[in-house]
């Protein structure tokens, strides 16, 4: 029984699983950054480029 018990204390020191936890929170945060500004400049660029196509000359 002594032995389980030292292993679960080692587990619980290990910082190895929170280190994987912290790199999941910041991609998970990087990701909706990433989309958020994806949303909202694109619809900017989208219409920056409108207003370019019917400003050029029809031929």
């Amino acid at each position: 029984m002594p032995e389980i018990l030292t292993k679960c204390m080692e587990l619980a020191r290990d910082e190895d699983g929170a280190t994987a936890t912290e790199y999941a929170v910041m991609i998970a945060l990087i990701i909706i950054v990433a989309i958020a500004a994806v949303t909202f400049l694109g619809k900017k660029v989208n219409n920056t480029f409108n207003n370019m196509a019917e400003k050029l000359p029809d031929n």
